[in-house]
């Protein structure tokens, strides 16, 4: 088990704050970009003359393609460095949100919104690379959770003003504006982010394929990569359903609601994460021991939310849609703990592949999810109750499949111990109930 390596030690510097400030603005960006079909997704039908099953097809393409370029931009950051892949993160943002406003038909549609979850999946591991690159340990959760918070006023720009802008203006200036705003912002980045702090961190070589799919398999084959895979898996894929395709669809069609009204429940995501997110940071950054508990707790609510909204008799109120959209909001929060565990378990050479890998966790479940959804409501004729216990059916997968590693994680860790081997108190304290005894270093 490799032992946590810090860049940084004693308190981050104004230039590695302004930096994460500069980088934390692209991920606001991507964000939007990614969300914007939550609100779109009906306009979007009419536009390009499509049904459910073929509407799920935008978001199972472009969070598909976001999760298979994860692995890849870990090995890419770890390689060239996170300030360069943003540049180009921004670039392909910006085309990809060019096509959709001059996109008129379904072929060129789906090409743009794959240019997107391209230029998407550059976005978040860069920005976690340089937050362990220019921040102490004990910041990284606090840090990255203010990252998540302003990822999510994207969010709150894809719901109200979004849905105002296309009413107004109208989809091709909304969409083109948006897209040249993005790659115009490049050069920005290009020109004030810097990878590290003064002394400089290791940068990995340069790999062929046999090396890549052996870093891979090295980072996989750590316990906690594998928990914190599973961790981001669970968590954050039902949030991501509703606010990416499926919200909207399910407030107006499902049950009733107008288009204003259903766009202004969303927010209630995004608000209730720009809360959650620094409040989590903060309480598992004082005390790694509650990790592992808030992530089960969130999970048994999510569980409980579910069957409530999923059994009610008719037209669900809205002081209840706004509860439970509250506590799912706090699966993104949540998720960030598998971020956690990639940093703590792997040296910093290979922080981007282990980030990569969990990142892969909650879009792979999100792309599932998305498809099954719409192919469930395209059988059932738009019966979203029956349509959306695909999301249940996930969440008791992804659940179960981490109960296993963190089980298994806390079996390798004590079998560590055993051997006498070193094991750094914060990673020990990741599984929560380790046995908190010294253990003698080794050699």
């Amino acid at each position: 088990m490799p032992p946590q390596q810090a860049p940084v030690t004693g308190k981050a510097s104004r230039r590695s704050w302004f930096i994460w400030f500069t980088a934390a603005i692209v991920y606001l960006l991507s964000v939007f970009h990614r969300t914007s079909f939550g609100v779109a997704g009906l306009e979007a039908a009419d536009r390009f003359g499509v049904g459910a099953a073929a509407l799920s097809t935008f978001t199972v393409l472009q969070v598909g393609v976001y999760a298979a370029m994860q692995i890849p931009t870990g090995v890419l950051v770890d390689r060239f460095g996170p300030r360069n892949v943003l540049t180009a993160a921004l670039l392909f943002l910006g085309l990809g949100q060019v096509l959709v406003a001059v996109a008129d038909t379904y072929a060129l549609g789906l090409l743009a919104r794959g240019v997107l979850g391209f230029g998407d999946a550059l976005t978040f591991v860069s920005v976690l690379r340089l937050i362990a690159a220019h921040f102490p340990g004990r910041q990284y959760a606090v840090v990255t959770s203010f990252t998540t918070a302003i990822g999510f006023l994207g969010n709150l720009a894809a719901t109200v003003p979004l849905t105002l802008l296309l009413a107004g203006p109208g989809w091709t200036p909304t969409f083109l504006a948006a897209g040249l705003i993005t790659a115009i912002y490049s050069a920005v980045v290009a020109g004030r982010v810097r990878d590290t702090p003064a002394g400089a961190t290791p940068k990995a070589g340069p790999v062929n394929a046999r090396q890549l799919a052996r870093q891979v398999r090295t980072a996989w084959r750590v316990p906690g990569t594998r928990l914190g895979f599973w961790v981001h898996f669970s968590t954050m894929f039902a949030p991501n359903v509703l606010t990416l395709l499926w919200g909207v669809p399910f407030l107006v069609q499902g049950q009733g609601r107008p288009a204003a009204t259903a766009s202004a429940l969303l927010t209630v995501f995004v608000f209730g994460s720009m809360i959650g997110g620094p409040l989590v940071g903060s309480i598992i950054s004082a005390r790694p021991g509650t990790r592992m508990p808030l992530v089960l707790g969130y999970l048994a609510g999510a569980a409980a939310v579910w069957a409530v909204l999923l059994s009610w008799p008719g037209q669900i109120p809205v002081g209840v849609l706004v509860a439970a959209f509250a506590f799912l909001s706090l699966g993104g929060p949540a998720s960030m703990i598998g971020f956690a565990l990639a940093r703590d378990y792997n040296p910093l050479t290979r922080v981007g592949t282990a980030t990569g890998v969990v990142n892969v966790g909650g879009f792979v479940a999100t792309t599932l999810t998305a498809l099954a959804v719409g192919v469930l409501l395209q059988l059932t004729g738009g019966q979203f109750r029956l349509a959306l216990l695909a999301v249940v059916a996930v969440l008791v997968l992804g659940t179960f499949r981490m109960l296993v590693w963190w089980l298994r994680a806390r079996a390798e860790l004590f079998a560590a111990q055993e051997r006498g081997e070193h094991v750094p108190v914060q990673v020990r304290r990741h599984v929560w109930d380790a046995p908190t005894r010294k253990v003698p270093s080794a050699a």
